[in-house]
């Protein structure tokens, strides 16, 4: 279902129909973002440069969590000196990241890459949440601690090691065996290539109607 919907986005929306009823190929509005000379490595320079300042903001935090830098900062300075950059860049990645799925979407689904990388985004969301809601409850009591509690020190950790995971996922979406294209069993199976080349099948029966 989740595959049939993103070959429509990525063949059909906005796509010239010509006098036959046939779809033109790579005129929907997703291929034009794609093939763009100048739009789609803008969305992708922007996206990175981004990401190292929403990871590197995060990565202060952490490290003060640790209690490996800013030891005779308090925790909640440093939070609230770097929150409005960190909010900054989500919303940045969030728009320039839409754009991208947008521009190949049914390829970036049945990505080895993306989906790990999808996966450790959710993690890392629920570290987020966690460490706000119950880590930090008692923050008042370790906030200028040079090293806070272990719990403390075991969020920030976990939060480096995820977010580390997700861009080293990003990274390696770009390389071959990460796609359906002669994929391995592991791939194969993660990124559901059965399902995607089932859906490449029909959309070629469909164009060639």
């Amino acid at each position: 279902m989740i595959s049939h919907w993103l070959a429509e986005l990525q063949y059909r929306l906005g796509a010239t129909i010509d006098a036959s009823g046939k779809i033109v190929p790579d005129t929907s509005w997703s291929a034009q973002l794609l093939s763009s000379e100048r739009l789609w490595m803008l969305l992708e320079g922007t996206h990175v440069l981004t990401l190292m300042l929403f990871a590197g903001t995060i990565l202060f935090v952490d490290l003060r969590l640790l209690g490996i830098a800013f030891r005779n900062v308090p925790v909640s300075r440093v939070a609230d000196e770097v929150l409005p950059w960190t909010v900054g860049g989500f919303a940045v990645l969030l728009l320039t990241g839409s754009l991208l799925f947008f521009s190949n979407p049914l390829e970036y689904w049945h990505n080895f890459a993306f989906r790990l990388k999808l996966g450790f985004l959710v993690v890392a969301a629920i570290n987020i949440f966690w460490f706000h809601y119950r880590v930090q409850a008692n923050r008042p009591q370790w906030d200028e601690a040079p090293v806070p509690p272990n719990a403390v020190r075991a969020s920030g950790a976990t939060s480096i090691a995820l977010w580390f995971v997700v861009i080293f996922a990003g990274r390696y979406m770009a390389y071959d065996w990460t796609k359906c294209m002669n994929p391995g069993p592991l791939v194969g199976a993660v990124a559901q290539c059965e399902v995607y080349d089932q859906t490449i099948e029909k959309i070629d029966e469909e164009i060639a109607q």
